[in-house]
């Protein structure tokens, strides 16, 4: 009988079972957030619940996802593939059941930090992994599934969640989720196999510590400064605080000969610079994922489940496109790629930035599912152009530091773009305003919506020039291979290894 527990080559191990059921377990975490979404309003009136309450779901989910992230890179050097992925996927089920049980708010916000202390472990476990697994001719492929799971589950969540939340209770969303949560469980225990090295690092409670209060202050700060503002005492005073700790926590790891959080894989010069373009494109792709629905919904009146559909063909081409990327980038790599789809999304987006309150339907469909091909071709081939310079010894870093500040970028991004468009708002209305008298109540309202589209035009400007911003850095991508630093680390496991061999069993476990 196998032995599932035990390390396996790589070159020793099905990959297409390993890779399918951790894609799996990733499409879910994605689609359960994408269907509380477009269910929330709904929920308000269910659980008799305020605004704010509902929006807390979303929120600390955001926040324990955020949280987790960075610790990943431990846990991962820590504990096996199986073992953690296993864990996650319990935690992510368990979660998924109390939400779905719930009849009360604080029920459900337990079952939503559940939920995300699952779901904050898998996509950097699922890159380790895909590192670990594929020779550096081959991540592209495999990384393109990775973005078929990241692009299809937004593609069917908001249209799949308008119409269960129309014709049935919310709960089904979860009791949906729940049994496909369960049979990938089951999958992983025959299927899955340890691929990744362990290197049993010692708990830092003190970095766990620092690092907990320092992303969930920034996370929380920038997911709130949107609704509140920037000048709110409450978010001045959790950046402030996030931004203090982080400095403490930053100067901790570098001092630490093995620190939680390795910052110095910013010294490979081209993890950097993807990275930086990563977190510029976040940006840019939330705008649309947040502005164009207010515009869709609050301004021409169509429905939450029109303005899903309006978005379904560009995320369905983006997640079909998303493996042909990877096998091109395999052959092409990435700055030819990221070329296109930046400039494709540059386009795209500054074209976006001249509605008015007639614009087509059709034509914004089309438009958004351009630019979606033009993301499609930018997100995991830049990633794995940066996580392709890194030794092996660095994977689990790297992979938690890109997803960390991938998840910052959609938080920074979110409230960067609400802020310009709800500042503009207020400057364009006297634009609309009538040279003389006093607008009725009726013409007030044509003002607001009026202005409010030049807002929502004012941010997806700001947008086109953060994608422009990307383009431009992407010139200087570069093909990479792993530094030189394997062999010795290679060497260093082997002789630990036998040290380990060679010790007398004394019948206690280290």
């Amino acid at each position: 009988m196998k032995d599932r527990s035990a390390y396996v080559e790589a070159s020793q191990v099905p990959k297409i079972p390993i890779i399918f059921v951790m894609v799996m377990g990733a499409f879910v975490a994605i689609l359960n957030q994408t269907l509380l979404n477009i269910a929330l309003p709904v929920m308000i009136v269910d659980m008799d619940m305020s605004a704010n309450a509902a929006q807390s779901l979303t929120t600390i989910f955001m926040l324990v996802n955020g949280i987790l992230i960075p610790i990943t890179a431990f846990l991962m050097e820590k504990f096996s593939t199986r073992h953690l992925f296993l864990t996650a996927m319990s935690l992510f089920a368990l979660g998924t059941l109390i939400c779905g049980l719930s009849f009360s708010f604080p029920s459900l916000l337990a079952g939503r930090v559940v939920q995300a202390a699952g779901a904050g472990i898998m996509m950097p476990l699922l890159m380790n992994v895909i590192l670990s697994l594929f020779s550096i001719e081959k991540r592209g492929s495999a990384m393109g599934y990775i973005g078929l799971a990241m692009m299809f589950a937004p593609a069917i969540g908001p249209t799949l969640s308008g119409i269960i939340v129309q014709n049935y209770s919310w709960r089904v969303l979860f009791f949906i989720i729940f049994p496909i949560v369960v049979i990938d469980i089951i999958l992983a225990y025959f299927l899955l196999r340890n691929v990744t090295k362990l290197s049993n690092p010692k708990v830092d409670v003190k970095s766990i510590t620092l690092s907990t209060f320092a992303f969930g202050g920034l996370l929380y700060g920038f997911s709130s400064a949107g609704e509140k503002g920037w000048g709110n005492l409450t978010v001045i005073l959790t950046l402030v605080i996030g931004a203090a700790i982080m400095f403490f926590f930053v100067r901790r790891q570098l001092r630490m000969k093995k620190p939680m959080l390795e910052f110095r894989v910013f010294k490979y010069n081209m993890f950097s610079l993807t990275t930086i373009i990563s977190v510029v494109v976040t940006m840019a792709m939330f705008a649309a994922m947040i502005l164009i629905p207010i515009y869709l919904q609050n301004i021409r009146g169509f429905s939450p489940l029109e303005s899903g559909l309006l978005l379904l063909p560009g995320a369905l081409i983006s997640a079909i496109m998303s493996p042909i990327t990877g096998k091109l980038f395999d052959k092409i790599g990435a700055r030819p790629l990221a070329l296109v789809g930046l400039f494709l999304t540059a386009v795209t987006t500054f074209f976006f930035a001249n509605l008015s309150d007639s614009t087509g339907y059709y034509y914004m469909m089309g438009l958004y599912t351009a630019r979606m091909v033009g993301i499609s071709m930018i997100m995991m081939p830049i990633m794995t152009a940066g996580l392709n310079q890194l030794p092996r010894r660095l994977y689990s870093h790297g992979t938690a530091m890109a997803n960390t500040l991938r998840q910052m970028s959609g938080s920074i991004g979110t409230a960067f773009l609400v802020t310009v468009m709800s500042a503009q708002t207020v400057k364009h209305i006297p634009e609309f305003m009538p040279a003389t008298g006093t607008p009725t109540e009726q013409q007030m309202g044509v003002i607001e919506n009026l202005a409010t589209i030049e807002g929502i035009n004012d941010a997806f400007t700001v947008a086109t020039v953060f994608a422009v911003i990307g383009f431009i850095l992407s010139f200087f991508i570069k093909k990479t291979k792993p530094v030189e630093e394997d062999e010795a680390y290679n060497k260093q496991m082997a002789e630990k290894t036998t040290s380990a061999k060679m010790q007398p069993n004394t019948g206690v476990r280290s």
